[in-house]
């Protein structure tokens, strides 16, 4: 009885003291005393100051889509990848059905994200990949039963030379296997007819050739989902086929070219007969620049798509340096590559820590369940019909 005395008197001092702090003991004591607003500001920053920050409650979370939810009403970073989630639903349910395009850039295979990428694929959450062809390469590295391996980035990096081990931040990868695995995408290009490829083409003509059911490609291949590499050369794919081109031009024999400008055909035709674009950027880099330039490239085919309805991306990379990689979706809007009315969002966040996060929210949503599929037709380099099914 005593304590809970205390306590109604500990209560009716602060009551007290907020009294004593009003406008009115303020003047009085000579301090600095905020305007009078107008009952029109009054109305304006109840509107600015209505939804509240809510804590997360882990006691409340049972799963994925629960933790991005909670991040969405919480604040900096959090709400950032709830922000994304959210733009990714909305493509999802979109009943104009947007062409979802991914690019894929940065270490994102060494980082354990295989199987997240591919169930993106599998469960009709993307409909067009652009990738580095480091992804790839890496791809069918694992496809082939080569591993990536747990590794330190205080390793001495001289040791692993003697050793031919290659070193991915923390990550390691056998450099012999790599070798190996160059001069087998080498000869596998000289089974193929001679001629010029698209990158879309010759990695298709990979996936068909990959007996696993992880594979990002084989995956893709199987969903009907086109891959495209637009700087295939500047990868371990790109050293494959160079040494494939090398026999060719020992033996003065045609062989198989990558024929990149055909790259840009064929994804702004992709682009041009879609009803609607969206577009997700792990990272940035090229696949990023690619995916947006098709929309300006649209002019050749005489149209103005009015840019992506909806966009988000993952990065660590950040604005103020200027580059590609980091710039805002609001800057892609001055390009025309993102609407001026699209919904957009970005997560400053590493892709290894925010892509389960924001994937795991639309899949254990089922958002790609009901979307039909996207059926493309090639007569390369003529993309002759895109349309949905089921």
């Amino acid at each position: 009885m005593k304590n809970q005395t205390k306590s109604i008197e500990t209560n009716t001092r602060f009551e007290e003291k907020g009294a004593l702090e009003s406008a009115e003991y303020q003047k009085s004591q000579g301090y600095f005393v905020f305007e009078e607003l107008s009952n029109s500001q009054q109305s304006q920053k109840g509107k600015v100051l209505a939804r509240p920050i809510e804590s997360i409650d882990l006691e409340k979370v049972n799963s994925i889509d629960q933790l991005v939810t909670a991040y969405g009403e919480a604040s900096i970073q959090a709400r950032n990848i709830g922000d994304c989630a959210q733009v990714w639903e909305q493509m999802l349910t979109d009943p104009d059905r947007p062409t979802i395009f991914l690019g894929l850039a940065g270490p994102l295979i060494a980082a354990g994200l295989r199987k997240v990428i591919r169930d993106m694929v599998h469960y009709g959450l993307v409909d067009v990949i652009v990738s580095t062809g480091a992804i790839l390469y890496q791809d069918i590295y694992q496809a082939k039963g080569f591993k990536h391996f747990r590794g330190s980035s205080d390793a001495d990096d001289s040791v692993l030379r003697d050793l031919y081990i290659d070193r991915i931040f923390d990550t390691y990868v056998d450099e012999e296997k790599f070798w190996r695995l160059d001069c087998t995408i080498g000869q596998f290009a000289s089974a193929l007819k001679p001629g010029k490829y698209s990158s879309r083409q010759f990695l298709a003509e990979i996936s068909q050739a990959l007996d696993d059911e992880n594979s990002i490609l084989a995956t893709a291949y199987r969903r009907g989902v086109p891959v495209f590499a637009p700087a295939l050369n500047d990868s371990s794919i790109g050293i494959g086929l160079t040494e494939h081109y090398h026999r060719c031009v020992k033996d003065g024999k045609p062989g198989v070219t990558i024929d990149s400008i055909q790259d840009n055909y064929e994804l702004t035709q992709i682009v041009v007969q879609s009803k609607a674009t969206s577009a997700i950027y792990i990272a940035g880099g090229v696949p990023k620049n690619f995916i947006n330039d098709s929309v300006v490239m649209s002019y050749i085919f005489g149209k103005d798509t009015g840019g992506h309805r909806y966009a988000f991306q993952l990065t660590t990379d950040v604005p103020h340096w200027g580059g590609l990689s980091g710039s805002t979706l609001s800057e892609a809007t001055s390009w025309g590559k993102v609407s001026k009315k699209a919904e957009h969002a970005m997560a400053f966040v590493e892709p290894s820590v925010s892509l389960p996060l924001v994937a795991g929210y639309v899949m254990k949503k089922g958002l790609g369940r009901r979307r039909p599929a996207l059926q493309m037709t090639w007569d390369s380099p003529r993309l002759t019909s895109l349309k949905t099914v089921g």
